[in-house]
């Protein structure tokens, strides 16, 4: 008669990174419960009783890479000026982004639920972090006005936007393969850009 017993315990932090990195590498769509299970090293009953469903584990997943990977944007308030604190955050991107570390390559807000396949959950809370994120660009950038950095007639807005687009395309091409050499090229680029560069 075989012996039932307890199901065996997992590292509940030491899985979640694991899917994180599944879900950073290969998107919601792409990746199985079957795939989550072996890069966990869980069954789907533990998965499921420890995190719910495929959707509720992305949500933490997301959560996760903020809260281990989003200190990027900390780069935003280094430097003396608004164009410095752009520009270290770029620079900080052209260093990241690229498949040159153990985590997969681009940025995995940047980089989530830009098709429909999403479920709406999903859509919401990857749409709250990037705009969460131009906020903090717009935030810096209205700073440099305040302080006289920048014309009042900059449109900060627009700006933002732009230093952002910046970053995701970054994130885009990073995936793609382009180089920190490559990407520090636009980083250049879009400092030159800035008003009165």
């Amino acid at each position: 008669m075989a012996v039932t017993g307890r199901p065996r315990e997992f590292d509940r932090d030491a899985a979640l990174e694991a899917a994180m990195l599944l879900f950073w590498r290969k998107g919601f769509a792409a990746t199985s419960m079957n795939d989550l299970c072996d890069a966990m090293g869980v069954r789907s009953p533990s998965l499921y009783a420890a995190f719910g469903s495929k959707e509720e584990l992305y949500l933490e997943a997301m959560e996760h890479y903020v809260q281990t990977q989003g200190a990027v944007w900390n780069k935003l308030a280094e430097g003396e000026t608004g164009r410095a604190g752009v520009e270290n955050l770029l620079i900080a991107g052209s260093e990241i982004l690229p498949k040159s570390r153990p985590t997969p390559a681009g940025c995995m807000a940047m980089l989530a639920a830009v098709g429909d396949e999403w479920p709406a959950s999903v859509v919401r809370v990857v749409r709250k972090v990037r705009l969460a994120v131009l906020d903090l660009l717009r935030a810096r950038l209205e700073t440099a006005m305040a302080e006289g950095e920048l014309p009042a007639s900059a449109d900060i807005d627009g700006l933002s936007r732009f230093y952002l687009g910046v970053f995701q395309g970054m994130a885009i091409q990073a995936r793609d393969g382009a180089t920190k050499a490559e990407l520090r090229g636009v980083v250049e680029a879009a400092m030159a850009a800035w008003p009165g560069a």
